[in-house]
């Protein structure tokens, strides 16, 4: 399989030129957002908190995010081009996965942060330490890389059929498992153990970090 094919924007013709502004516009306008929440953040010396450090990983995070797949797919409606090559396809795949799994991840180490300044702020600076911020910081970057890697490698052992149609506007992984007359059982196991258990932990921490603030102060 040399390349695929992405249909998960059924637009016609005439609709071209309307849908690529669209995007541009918004693809644009959230870059912007995060691009000047990180300059903001690195110029500003009272910035330089753990709250506005993680807050410029976050916005680092969510570019990269959207810079995965948007502009391919502004690049396949403007041109009227829906094919991507294989090894563009498995690279968009990994970072997409990666940077998935770190958004999530910073959001609950961003949870936690807050929750120990709210309700033991008087030991905010003995529990978050520098020591404890970096290996947070460094944890989610790295179980992140990890997993979205360990997914790749597992998808490179897959072979393909003849119809390399994918319908969606980037290659999602569980589009490219239909393309596959391989046995995905493995690959299928490996996302719910290790895809879920990050959403759910993050998920869980994120709720957990809220609970103490519901109740009456002390």
């Amino acid at each position: 399989m040399s390349e695929f094919l992405l249909l998960g924007l059924p637009i016609q013709p005439e609709q071209q030129g309307m849908f690529f502004a669209l995007f541009l516009g918004m693809y644009l306008s959230m870059m912007l957002g995060n691009l000047l929440i990180t300059l903001l953040i690195s110029l500003d010396f009272h910035l330089h908190t753990l709250m506005y450090i993680f807050l410029s990983h976050l916005a680092f995070t969510d570019v990269s995010f959207s810079s995965v797949t948007v502009p391919k797919m502004l690049i396949n409606v403007h041109i009227w081009d829906q094919s991507i090559l294989y090894a563009e396809c498995v690279t968009q795949m990994y970072f997409f996965l990666f940077f998935v799994s770190i958004d999530n991840l910073l959001i609950a180490v961003i949870a936690y942060d807050r929750y120990v300044a709210i309700c033991h702020p008087l030991h905010y600076t003995t529990i978050m330490r520098e020591e404890l911020c970096i290996f947070l910081l460094a944890g989610s970057w790295l179980l992140s890389c990890a997993g979205a890697l360990s997914h790749t490698l597992l998808l490179a052992q897959l072979s393909f059929c003849a119809d390399n149609t994918i319908l969606n506007f980037f290659c999602d992984l569980a589009a490219l498992f239909k393309l596959s007359y391989s046995d995905t059982s493995l690959n299928e196991i490996f996302i719910f153990t290790v895809g879920e258990l990050v959403i759910i932990l993050s998920f869980i921490g994120v709720l957990l970090s809220f609970m103490p603030t519901l109740g009456p102060p002390s």
